[in-house]
């Protein structure tokens, strides 16, 4: 009986380790999805076509959903949000013909995935 014990005991200690070891992880990947937010904001601002200086401000990150174990956050136009598929995909002119688009969010999107996925996973190799 003494051994059962034992095994508990160590058991116990496990499972504690390995919650406490989640906890840091799930803060870990919560800090990497606040750092890339700021990243696809900041790259939208710089890359927004230059004479859209209202618009290129207007964005910003909000807090969507938070839990202990997770975060969601949308990066998003403030109050230029008429303007983004606009300048990004192109538009008819008034009299004729089209304005070209200026791709600048999808590629802020992918560059904040990357960052997502390089800080997670170096944040679980060196724990």
């Amino acid at each position: 009986m003494g051994q059962t014990v034992q095994i508990g005991e160590l058991a116990d200690a496990v499972m504690e380790t390995l919650e406490e070891y989640a906890d840091l992880a799930a803060e870990d990947v919560k800090q990497a999805v606040r750092n890339a937010g700021e990243t696809v904001r900041k790259e939208i601002r710089a890359n927004a076509p230059k004479d859209t200086g209202d618009y290129a401000k207007s964005w910003a990150v909000k807090k969507t959903k938070e839990t202990s174990s997770s975060l969601t956050l949308t990066v998003h136009s403030k109050n230029r949000y008429q303007l983004a598929h606009l300048l990004e995909y192109g538009h008819a002119k008034r009299g004729g013909g089209r304005v070209e688009g200026k791709a600048h969010i999808a590629p802020a999107e992918e560059k904040g995935i990357r960052q997502l996925e390089d800080e997670i996973e170096r944040s679980l190799r060196h724990g």
